[in-house]
């Protein structure tokens, strides 16, 4: 069992940063990719950024490339989103997940564990 706390969100203006943080507990992390997903109201939940087992491979959603950037820290058993450049269309509750599948890391469907979420809202 892996337990996921997401933190760092918050209220930032449109063109500002905030980074997020995902701890885990239970197990280590360094066993699982590790997946950023969004929910804003009214829409599904959606990938924003993976990260593979070792940090080597990252991939993003079209939409925040080149604004958002996931690392992690294994020893320390943590994950991290830093965004910049933030839109208003950013706002959304943000969620941390890990899969132990090798693939499909773009699906919800593919990940075992979640955080509770933090929210992230973008004023103009």
């Amino acid at each position: 069992q892996v337990q996921l706390v997401e933190s760092g969100g918050g209220l930032v203006q449109a063109g500002g940063s905030l980074r997020l943080s995902c701890g885990a507990s239970g197990r280590t992390l360094s066993g699982y990719a590790m997946g950023w997903f969004r929910q804003a109201p009214g829409k599904e939940r959606e990938v924003v950024g993976t990260i593979s087992r070792s940090g080597g491979v990252t991939d993003y959603a079209d939409s925040v490339k080149g604004r958002f950037t996931s690392s992690r820290d294994n020893a320390k058993n943590m994950v991290y989103l830093q965004m910049n450049s933030l839109k208003l269309e950013d706002t959304a509750v943000y969620y941390c997940a890990a899969t132990f599948y090798a693939s499909g890391y773009a699906f919800s469907r593919t990940y075992t564990y979640w955080g509770q979420g933090t929210q992230v809202t973008v004023s103009s």
